[in-house]
């Protein structure tokens, strides 16, 4: 597994009957839904090497240079933005 010292967050929307489940399925498996869905997504990943997922991130840098997420919408504002729709 890669370390990787950055944490990005995401914003899920997702039908309450859906986050229910996740929360008593977490709770049973002694996690967080945070921990659960990180699992899962992490699960999708292809076995690579870190070597291979590093040169993938320092490809992805290249061609976006000065690319940053912190420079996007907040959590509050992305909220704010949809809960306006």
């Amino acid at each position: 597994m890669v370390n990787l010292t950055a944490v990005s967050n995401i914003t899920l929307n997702i039908d309450d009957t859906t986050y229910r489940t996740a929360r008593i399925v977490a709770a049973e498996r002694g996690m967080s839904v945070s921990a659960l869905v990180r699992d899962y997504l992490q699960s999708l990943r292809p076995a690579q090497s870190d070597e291979r997922i590093k040169a993938l991130v320092a490809t992805f840098d290249f061609a976006l240079p000065g690319y940053s997420a912190s420079n996007r919408l907040s959590r509050e504002e992305a909220n704010e933005r949809h809960s306006q729709k």
